[in-house]
């Protein structure tokens, strides 16, 4: 290849789609065994590319010349081939910097906890010391690079004032996992993820509930790309081109997901939107159905309502891991806060807000087949599909009329 993206679990990358974004070049996405880094390294085979984990720093004794600022951190992720001599930079503290002002995170003065102790950690230490920290403490499960154990954290340092993630705790596909209580820490202002999908980790989710500063590492991404493609072809780009790409992977990759009641049209309106924005639609009830191999009045008639929720659950969070969807939701979905907290990490919540008067009962709905039942329904859910919505739709026009409003706001 000549430009492109090594590392070891590579399919979870968005690298490619942001480089051929920024650049006019062919960028590939290559995972490599840990024994066969060197001699990829060695062949030279290459114009330019990125390393993640876990190579950043294991590749920094194959290359001629490691800049200053690497060589400082301890980690490379970029590398350019020179006329056959290779050139490392890490181009993921200038990435790492703009997400911290991004966030708006008060370093200067602070007490940041980082969290990992790989190559990553390395290029957030040397973020916040320049930003003035006024102290940096590390917690990982292995004891090595001073790092504490997280009991001794809880013990002694819940006083922080900022977190950095840099582990893959929480990155696909093991996108329920976080790597720390933050209702231990208090002073806690602002956290920084640099997982970046799901676009929201689960420990993101919780800071912003916490009332919290914190941003997953798609920013980030983009950033060190733009800084990566300067390397790669020497060329200076104006630096708006990071808030820009940042916006464009933001539209692709985020899912469009409708809730509301069952006849409110998410299904109809959602195909529509599919065909318009040139996402792929999938709905969670058809994928129950296919789950199951029967109807849903069927599954309620047969297991009951209990099964068919601990069900739909299960479909919740597998499509909730997807990215660049449209999602239609069964109408009793957002019952269960847990499935509000899946389909919000890699999307936003639309709410096709469909007059009562203009909902139909339907005979395939096993809680909404009658005119009294819809009423209830509607009754017992509108408050929440309110309080989950990102966005409200007025859901009372034709597919058409609706799916025009939902894509204006998109």
């Amino acid at each position: 290849m000549k430009y492109g993206l090594i590392g070891e679990h590579l399919g979870h990358s968005f690298s490619k789609v942001i480089h051929e974004k920024i650049g006019d070049y062919v960028y590939e996405i290559k995972e490599i065994e840990p024994e066969n880094v060197e001699s990829f390294i060695k062949k030279r085979e290459f114009m330019g590319i990125n390393v993640t984990i876990p190579y950043k720093e294991k590749v920094i004794p194959m290359l001629d010349y490691v800049d200053n600022n690497a060589k400082k951190i301890g980690a490379v992720n970029t590398v350019v081939n020179k006329d056959g001599e290779l050139y490392g930079y890490n181009t993921d503290y200038s990435g790492m910097r703009a997400l911290v002002l991004r966030v708006g995170a008060e370093i200067e003065g602070k007490k940041v906890l980082i969290i990992g102790t790989g190559g990553t950690s390395k290029t957030a230490r040397a973020v916040v010391t320049d930003m003035g920290a006024k102290e940096i403490i590390l917690v990982s499960n292995v004891k090595v690079d001073g790092a504490l154990s997280y009991e001794e954290v809880y013990a002694f340092h819940t006083d922080v004032d900022v977190i950095f993630n840099t582990s893959p705790v929480g990155m696909y596909p093991k996108n329920n996992a976080t790597p720390i209580d933050l209702k231990k820490f208090p002073r806690l202002t602002a956290l920084i993820d640099v997982v970046y999908n799901p676009i929201k980790t689960k420990l993101v989710r919780e800071a912003q509930a916490l009332g919290i500063r914190a941003e997953g590492g798609l920013y980030m991404l983009g950033a060190q790309a733009v800084y990566a493609y300067e390397h790669f072809t020497g060329k200076t780009v104006d630096k708006s081109l990071c808030d820009d790409i940042y916006s464009d992977v933001i539209k692709e990759k985020n899912n469009i997901i409708l809730v509301g009641m069952p006849s409110s049209g998410k299904t109809s309106v959602g195909t529509k939107i599919a065909q318009m924005t040139g996402k792929q639609f999938i709905d969670t009830d058809d994928e129950i159905v296919k789950a199951e191999g029967t109807d849903i009045p069927t599954i309620f008639a047969d297991k009951g309502e209990g099964y068919f929720r601990d069900l739909e659950a299960k479909i919740v969070e597998d499509v909730s891991k997807l990215n660049g969807f449209v999602i239609a939701t069964g109408g009793g979905a957002i019952l269960r806060e847990a499935n509000v907290d899946f389909l919000k990490q890699n999307g936003k919540i639309y709410f096709l807000d469909r007059s009562l008067s203009k909902l139909m009962p339907t005979e395939d709905r096993p809680l909404s087949r009658d005119r009294e039942a819809i009423e209830k329904r509607y009754n017992e859910r509108y408050g929440i599909y309110k309080s989950v919505a990102d966005v409200i739709i007025n859901g009372d026009g034709t597919v058409d009329e609706v799916a025009e409003l939902l894509y204006k706001e998109l």
